[in-house]
C-alpha cells in the first residue's frame, strides 16, 4: 500500500477525475472533490444529476469508468462494498422484518471474522442503542416502531461496526415534515458525538443547508459549486445555484456596462438595474446575457405613501397574494416594469406596518448590494 501524504491524513474521501458512464449516458462526468475528516458533507441536486451514483461509488456498489476513488488516502477502485470502511443507511432503511431490534443491529457484528463474543455483542448493541436514544427497545419488532424509530435502528446498525464514513441515501424522504426536522437535529448531534464523516445525498435544499458543513451541488453529472451553506446561498456562482438553493427573484437582461465589482443590466423594457458580482464571478462582457438575482428577504415592501429610503431600486407594485408563515409573511406583488416579485416580510416589520392585503398598492425596493449579477450558466 502506498504511503499516505500529509494531505491525505486530513481527507476521508477523494475523487480524482471520476466518471461513470452507462453507454452514452454520463451519469458522473469527470469530477474532483475532497471530503475532510469528521465533516457532514452533502451531495445536492435534482433527480438524474449524478449524486446517488457518486454515493454508490463511495460505497462500492458502482465502479468508476475512469478516475480514482480514495478513502483515507487509499484507492478503493475494485474493492467490494464489504471490504470498505463505510456503511450505508438506505432511503427505506432495509431493516430485516423477521428480526427484532437487537438482532437487526447485531447483524453486522455477527458477520465479522472472527465473530465477537456474545457478551461483547450485547455490550456493543446496548451502547449503540443508547447513542441513538433507543435503550430498552432491544426486543421490539420492526413493525412495532414508528418511522423515526426505524430510522434510528438503521443508523445504529450502520454505526455499530464503527465505519470511517457513514453514507446516507435520502434517509428522511419517507418522514413527515416535523419528524424530518427532528431527525435532522438528531443526525447533526449524532455526527458530532461519534466524530465520523457523514455523506448525505438529498434533493431537499433546506435539508442540506441546515445540516451540512459542506455541500456539493451537481448538475448533469458535474459539480456546479461546492462550499458551505452560507457561501452557496449568499454567493452563488450562477443562476442555476441561486435558483436551486433557496428562493430568488430573477430579472433577465443584457450587460449594458461592466466593471470589476459589478455590472449594469438592461432589461427588456429598457430599464437599467445595477448589481454586484459574487466573490466567485468572472466579470461579464458587454451585451452578454445575464440576470439580476435578489433574495425575497432582501426586498422591502412598504405602503405606496411611504417608500423606503436608501434603495437603489424603488418600484410601485400591487399585492397579488399574501401567505402568512408565522415567523414571516410572503408577498407576491406585480411590480411595474419588473413583473412578479416575491418579498418576505419579518414579523417585526409586519407589526410595524400593519401588513398588506391582496389589491393593496405598495412600493418594493432593494439596495444595490442585494442585487447579484449572475451568468446564466
Amino acid at each position: 500500500m502506498p504511503a499516505r501524504s500529509d494531505h491525505s491524513r486530513d481527507i476521508d474521501i477523494e475523487f480524482r477525475g471520476v466518471s461513470r458512464h452507462y453507454g452514452e449516458i454520463r451519469a458522473v462526468d469527470g469530477i474532483d472533490l475532497s471530503v475532510p475528516k469528521g465533516t457532514f458533507f452533502s451531495f445536492l441536486g435534482p433527480s438524474g444529476c449524478g449524486k446517488t451514483t457518486s454515493l454508490r461509488m463511495i460505497a462500492g456498489f458502482e465502479q468508476p469508468t475512469a478516475g480514482d476513488v480514495l478513502i483515507e488516502g487509499s484507492s478503493v477502485v475494485g474493492t467490494p462494498p464489504h471490504r470498505r470502511p463505510v456503511n450505508m443507511v438506505f432511503q427505506h432503511y432495509a431493516l430485516f422484518p423477521h428480526l427484532n431490534v437487537f438482532d437487526n443491529i447485531a447483524y453486522g457484528l455477527r458477520q465479522r471474522a472472527p465473530r465477537p463474543a456474545r457478551a461483547e455483542i450485547t455490550r456493543r448493541v446496548g451502547e449503540t442503542l443508547d447513542l441513538v436514544r433507543l435503550g430498552g427497545f432491544e426486543s421490539r419488532r420492526v413493525w412495532e416502531l414508528s418511522g423515526g424509530q426505524q430510522q434510528r435502528v438503521a443508523l445504529a446498525r450502520a454505526l455499530i461496526n464503527k465505519p470511517t464514513v457513514l453514507l446516507l441515501d435520502e434517509p428522511m424522504a419517507a418522514l413527515d415534515r416535523k419528524l424530518r426536522r427532528d431527525m435532522q437535529i438528531e443526525l447533526q448531534t449524532l455526527q458530532r458525538d461519534v466524530g465520523i464523516t457523514f455523506v448525505l445525498v438529498t434533493h431537499d435544499q433546506e435539508e442540506a443547508l441546515s445540516m451540512s458543513d459542506s455541500i456539493c451541488i451537481m448538475r448533469h453529472g458535474r459539480i456546479v459549486q461546492a462550499g458551505g451553506a452560507r457561501e452557496l446561498y449568499d454567493e452563488p456562482v450562477n443562476r442555476y445555484v441561486a435558483d436551486f438553493v433557496g428562493k430568488s427573484n430573477f430579472l433577465d437582461g443584457t450587460v449594458a456596462d461592466t466593471g470589476a465589482s459589478g455590472a449594469v443590466l438592461r432589461l427588456a423594457d429598457g430599464r437599467t438595474i445595477a448589481g454586484r458580482y459574487t466573490s466567485t464571478a468572472t466579470p461579464l462582457a458587454r451585451e452578454a446575457k445575464a440576470c439580476i438575482a435578489v433574495r425575497p428577504e432582501l426586498v422591502s415592501i412598504t405602503a405606496a405613501q411611504k417608500p423606503a429610503g436608501g434603495m437603489a431600486v424603488n418600484a410601485p407594485a400591487r399585492v397579488k397574494n399574501r401567505i402568512y408563515l408565522g415567523e414571516q409573511t410572503e408577498y407576491l406583488v406585480a411590480a411595474e416594469g419588473l413583473g412578479d416579485i416575491l418579498a418576505m416580510a419579518s414579523k417585526t416589520s409586519e407589526l410595524a406596518s400593519g401588513g398588506f392585503s391582496p389589491g393593496d398598492e405598495v412600493v418594493i425596493g432593494w439596495p444595490e448590494s442585494a442585487a447579484l449579477v449572475l451568468a446564466e450558466e
